[in-house]
């Protein structure tokens, strides 16, 4: 198998998925639908390797098992989120920025602000998912991959658990307004972001017991900082502090991002 010809293949497949996506939603001037892809796109790139590699084995298919309930778990809970909440108030505030102060049409607008950056940055996290498919696999998965696959397996536990209990704390009527500090939310305040980052890394030390999977390495660094620096956490803790007052009190008591008990007073 060529890597380069594999990867070269995934990155044109994504990129031709984004484009026929942002087709549509030009459609309906809403590109929050891009948010569903991600995990969909994701796991394409997981089943999109497999099909082009010439062997497969223990750890491709725990690597397939552990991306497919990870994409289908994220991706479906994005389009419920979607058809429920209405569109991402984050692309209406882009697309209108880009139409008052550079006059961009929404076409072009949301295909640079939004789609077309999004192939690359989905191909490059995904790289755990093409890269430790590559070689052929073991009879046996060796210490280091069942390590990541106990680690991706709690992650997504962790952010499905942590998903679940925001949607029944945002459906109480009596709760709007105040800031979910409950369950698994009481000890990090992100957990949903933290089991994102813990099914990746583990993803990618399955991938580690090869040679080639070590290169994987950018697209779990790349991820856990989307989440907590560039587009994650840190957005939407600016949003939060400014919406709600008591927020600066749970950021004070609460771990940011690992799960830790929450400070005293």
């Amino acid at each position: 198998m060529d890597i380069a010809i594999l990867l070269a293949t995934n990155f044109v497949i994504a990129l031709a998925c984004v484009i026929a996506l942002w087709l549509v939603c030009i459609q309906t001037r809403d590109p929050t639908p891009m948010d569903s892809f991600w995990a969909f796109g994701l796991l394409l790139m997981a089943w999109t390797t497999n099909f082009q590699v010439s062997s497969s084995g223990i750890r491709q298919e725990l690597i397939l098992l552990i991306t497919t309930a990870w994409g289908l778990r994220l991706g479906f809970y994005m389009i419920w989120r979607w058809r429920h909440h209405g569109p991402d108030a984050r692309y209406a505030n882009m697309m209108r920025k880009a139409d008052e102060r550079q006059g961009w049409s929404y076409a072009y607008a949301s295909l640079r602000l939004v789609f077309l950056t999004q192939a690359p940055l989905l191909w490059i996290t995904s790289l755990p998912v093409q890269l430790g498919q590559i070689e052929p696999s073991e009879p046996m998965i060796g210490t280091l991959g069942i390590i990541g696959a106990s680690i991706a397996v709690i992650g997504l536990i962790f952010e499905t658990v942590g998903d679940w209990q925001l949607v029944r704390f945002k459906a109480k009527p009596e709760n709007k307004g105040r800031v979910m500090d409950q369950g698994l939310w009481r000890y990090s305040r992100h957990p949903n972001y933290f089991g994102d980052a813990c099914v990746w890394w583990g993803l990618y030390l399955i991938g580690c017991e090869t040679f080639t999977g070590l290169f994987a390495l950018p697209g779990p660094v790349f991820l856990t900082y989307t989440l907590l620096i560039w587009s994650g956490a840190a957005l939407l803790e600016r949003r939060l502090s400014r919406a709600k007052p008591e927020y600066a009190d749970y950021i004070a008591r609460t771990s940011a991002f690992i799960p830790w008990f929450p400070k005293a007073g």
